[in-house]
Parts: structure tokens; C-alpha cells; sequence
């Protein structure tokens, strides 16, 4: 390669922030200030306990049993990014993502890369691993959720090393949505939900009404 195309790839890869990583064993380490660097999960305790919320260029997971409010966390994630003015992705691997409720939730459709894959786990990885070497994302979310826990366990381990090393040192979040932790990188964290529990309004049992659903978040990985 002549010394002018190597300087000029060396320049777009210092600019992208992947120079470090492509072409040295060391590690990769923020050259600004620290907040620039996480990306504010949308709420605030978990903010808190994350110094700032999610490490970029890791990979880090929401876990939880149904109803625990995974999606929810997914998508105050979400919105927070696209408030920022960062372009997002969702793998829904199982068709379940429902972009009306994200809507809702605060999340700019116009800045959501929605992948809708139909039960196919290895396409789905695949797809995840497409859209994270395009770069230029600020989170791509892996939505596994409703896939059987048996078969993401199935995922070799090597898999989701890949896909971590694949933002290492970049500016994206990588989540993975799912039942049981299973892919986060030694720099992520894990949001783990437990069962949510429902808040209840009404003096009596006939005057009851669903006032509310509580999360009970908890960090697996980061201070606190």
C-alpha cells in the first residue's frame, strides 16, 4: 500500500476512533472527558449507578423474566439516544417490537433502524453483526427477548466476543435483550429486572385500578 493511501486510511480510521483498535493489541482509552464517552440509559437511578449510564463501544445486556419491564428499559434507552440526535437500531429477532409504544415512550422513529427477523437466531446474529460494522450508531439493540433461553444458550460463547471486538472503541452501545444474562463484554454492564410488581389505587377492592407497574432494576457489573 503507498505511503499516501496508508496515511489517508489511517486518518479516516483515527476519525472513526478505530485506529487503536485495528492496529494494536492495546487496549483503547478515551481521549476526552469521561461523560462523552456513556451514553444515558433514560433513567435516572441507573444513570446514577453507571456514572452516566451504558460504556460505549461495549456490550451490555437487559435481562429479565417476561413483563419485568425489559422493553421498557429498551426504550427509554432508545430515546434517550435519538433526543441526542444519534441514530439507533433494533434486531427483533421474533417480529415483537412495536414501534407505536416506542413512539410513545419518546423514541424518533426517523432515527430507528428497525431489522424485523421472524425466529431465525442465527440470522438475527448475523444481521446484529451487519449493522454494527456499518458503524455510526449510537446503540444497536439485539431484541431476544422471547427467543427460547435454550437456544440463545446454544450461542457459542465466540460469538458475542466477535461482536463485541466489532465496536470496540467506538462511539456505539451494543444491548442484548433477553431472559437470562448471557453476552455482556468485560466493560458492559448488566440491567437485570426482576418480576415488576403492579400499583394498585382505590379504597376498596370494587373502586381498584391499575395505577401503575414498578420495575425493579438492579446492576450487575457497574459501581453500586
Amino acid at each position: 500500500m503507498g505511503h499516501a493511501a496508508r496515511a489517508e486510511l489511517e486518518s479516516l480510521l483515527r476519525a472513526r476512533k478505530l485506529d487503536v483498535t485495528l492496529t494494536t493489541s492495546a487496549p483503547w482509552t478515551a481521549a476526552g472527558p469521561p461523560e462523552d464517552f456513556r451514553a444515558a440509559t433514560g433513567v435516572p437511578d441507573v444513570d446514577a449507578a453507571l456514572d452516566g449510564g451504558w460504556r460505549r463501544g461495549h456490550l451490555s445486556e437487559i435481562t429479565g423474566p417476561r413483563s419485568s419491564g425489559r422493553t421498557t428499559v429498551l426504550c427509554h434507552a432508545l430515546a434517550a439516544a435519538t433526543a441526542r440526535g444519534e441514530v439507533t437500531a433494533v434486531i427483533d429477532a421474533i417480529d415483537r417490537f412495536d414501534p407505536i409504544s416506542a413512539a410513545a415512550a419518546g423514541v424518533e422513529l426517523s432515527h430507528l433502524l428497525w431489522v424485523r427477523e421472524h425466529g431465525d437466531l442465527g440470522r438475527a446474529l448475523k444481521a446484529m453483526n451487519l449493522v454494527l460494522q456499518a458503524g455510526g450508531f449510537g446503540i444497536v439493540a439485539l431484541d431476544l427477548a422471547d427467543v427460547s433461553p435454550r437456544l440463545v444458550r446454544q450461542v457459542p460463547y465466540t460469538t458475542w466476543i466477535r461482536l463485541a471486538r466489532v465496536i470496540e472503541g467506538s462511539q456505539t452501545v451494543a444491548l442484548v435483550v433477553g431472559a437470562e444474562r448471557t453476552a455482556r463484554s468485560a466493560g458492559g454492564v448488566t440491567i437485570a429486572l426482576d418480576a415488576a410488581s403492579a400499583r394498585w389505587a382505590g379504597r376498596s377492592d370494587r373502586s381498584r385500578r391499575l395505577h401503575g407497574v414498578e420495575m425493579r432494576p438492579r446492576v450487575v457489573g457497574g459501581r453500586g
